[in-house]
C-alpha cells in the first residue's frame, strides 16, 4: 500500500466514525424526542402533584430531561422507560422540596404570608358578624362545601331560604370586606 493508499485509508476510517457517529447522534436525539413526547405530560402531572406549581413542575420536568440527556448511553440499557423517567422526576422533585425547606424564607414570602394570615382573619372576622341565619348557611356551603340541597336538609329549611341566604350573606361579606379595606 502507497503512502497515499493509507492516507486515504485512513481518512476513510475517519470519514466513516464521523458519519457513524452522526448517525448515533441523530438516533440518540430521536430516541430523546420520543421520549419528551411520549412522557412529559405524564411527568408534569408527577412533579405537579408534588411541587403544587405549574412553573416549578415545568422546571423539575426540564431537568429530569438533563439528566437523560447526560446519561443517554444508559438509555438502551432501560427496560421500562416510563418508571425510569417517573423516577427521575421524582427525585428531581424531592431534591426541590428538600432545597425548599433548607432555604429561609425570603422577606417578599414572609409578607405574603402574612398578608394572606391578615386578609384569612379579616374574612373571619366579617364571617363572625353577619347574622346567625346567614352564617350558618355561608359556613356550610363554603367550609364544608355542601350544595343547597344538603344545606337544606341539615337546616330543615326550604332550597329557596337556603339560596336567598347565601345570597344575603354573600352580599353583607362583600359589604364588610369592603368597609374594613376603606379603613386601611
Amino acid at each position: 500500500m502507497s503512502a497515499g493508499q493509507a492516507v486515504f485509508s485512513g481518512w476513510m476510517e475517519i470519514a466513516d466514525k464521523a458519519a457513524f457517529d452522526g448517525v448515533c447522534k441523530r438516533a440518540e436525539e430521536s430516541a430523546l424526542e420520543g421520549l419528551v413526547s411520549r412522557y412529559a405530560a405524564t411527568l408534569y402531572r408527577v412533579a405537579y402533584s408534588v411541587l403544587r406549581n405549574a412553573a416549578d413542575a415545568e422546571d423539575a420536568v426540564q431537568e429530569a430531561f438533563m439528566r437523560v440527556l447526560r446519561h443517554r448511553e444508559t438509555l438502551s440499557e432501560v427496560r421500562d422507560q416510563r418508571v425510569w423517567l417517573i423516577r427521575i422526576v421524582w427525585n428531581v422533585v424531592l431534591d426541590r422540596k428538600r432545597r425548599m425547606k433548607a432555604r429561609p424564607e425570603t422577606d417578599d414570602v414572609a409578607e405574603e404570608r402574612v398578608s394572606a394570615a391578615q386578609h384569612h382573619a379579616r374574612v373571619l372576622a366579617c364571617v363572625e358578624k353577619l347574622p346567625a341565619k346567614e352564617r350558618q348557611v355561608l359556613m356550610l356551603s363554603a367550609f364544608e362545601e355542601l350544595s343547597s340541597v344538603e344545606i337544606a336538609a341539615v337546616l330543615g329549611v326550604s332550597e329557596s331560604s337556603v339560596r336567598s341566604r347565601l345570597f344575603r350573606a354573600r352580599n353583607l361579606m362583600a359589604a364588610e370586606l369592603e368597609h374594613t379595606r376603606s379603613l386601611r
